[in-house]
């Protein structure tokens, strides 16, 4: 879609001009690369789980994302007070609720997030994008045993009901506010090898949150650049672990007009 593409690119342009802070609370597995990504997109993150500081951080920040990778009860309780406080300034938040459905206590504290804080942004795997929504729903630990498709009809139906963008992400892509759908079929099989590209994705959405008031575009914007760095460095990498590096390197070489003419995005 030519907007879009536009778009993307004017988001990309906006972010890395005014370099918003991105407050993160994220888990412990992929708090040093996320951090790395959103330097090289043009960010500034900041990684505030305390919660004694979050609502003073958060205030300071551009958009705050909530990972609920590595869990437990006082990170909640910090990603709930954090939550509020943006609720209450106005600052978007996102939601990345990793392996909702393999447990109890994922699925009941992401959950508890949702009803809690008015939510911008869940950017997940169809797996836990169902869970959200379907008791029955598992998943392999954080990987996927559903595919987009499956989640498509679910999300549609999550997203009008908490008024919220769902971001169900894989192979291709989907990002629905309830009303509007569009693929995004960016990306490339080695982002799976490497972890925490999922989280990375969720602190782009994030970091794109902060300059477009729009979450669906904003969305589609950050997904089709992380995706297209994901291609960049394929083009440099061939296993896993340079891949990881080249990643790094692609989001912060690639250029807005690069972003425009690369996107691949479909509006349904």
């Amino acid at each position: 879609m030519e907007r879009l593409a536009e778009k993307a690119a004017e988001n990309l342009s906006a972010l890395r001009n005014t370099k918003p802070l991105i407050h993160n609370i994220t888990n412990f597995v992929v708090m040093n690369y996320t951090a790395n990504a959103l330097l090289a997109m043009g960010a500034s993150p900041v990684m505030a789980h305390a919660e004694g500081e979050v609502e003073e951080m958060v205030s300071y920040a551009g958009a705050l994302v909530l990972n609920i990778g590595t869990l437990t009860d006082t990170w909640v309780a910090a990603m709930i007070k954090a939550g509020k406080k943006a609720n209450a300034i106005d600052t978007p938040v996102v939601l990345d609720p990793v392996g909702s459905g393999a447990t109890a206590l994922r699925t009941a504290s992401a959950k508890r997030i949702i009803e809690e804080i008015t939510i911008r942004v869940i950017r997940g795997n169809a797996s836990e994008i169902l869970s959200l929504r379907h008791t029955d729903s598992k998943t392999k630990g954080v990987d996927a045993m559903h595919s987009v498709d499956e989640a498509a009809d679910t999300g549609r139906v999550l997203a009008g009901e908490l008024e919220s963008t769902l971001a169900i992400t894989g192979p291709v892509d989907l990002i629905t506010d309830g009303k509007r759908v569009v693929r995004v079929g960016n990306g490339h099989p080695l982002m799976g090898y490497v972890t925490g590209t999922g989280c990375t994705a969720s602190a782009a959405i994030g970091a794109f949150c902060a300059v477009d008031p729009d979450p669906l575009s904003a969305t589609v914007s950050a997904l089709a650049f992380f995706g297209l760095a994901g291609e960049v460095a394929a083009e440099k990498a061939d296993a896993p672990g340079s891949f990881m590096i080249a990643l790094i390197d692609a989001l912060y070489t690639i250029t807005p007009e690069a972003l425009r003419d690369g996107c691949k995005i479909i509006r349904e």
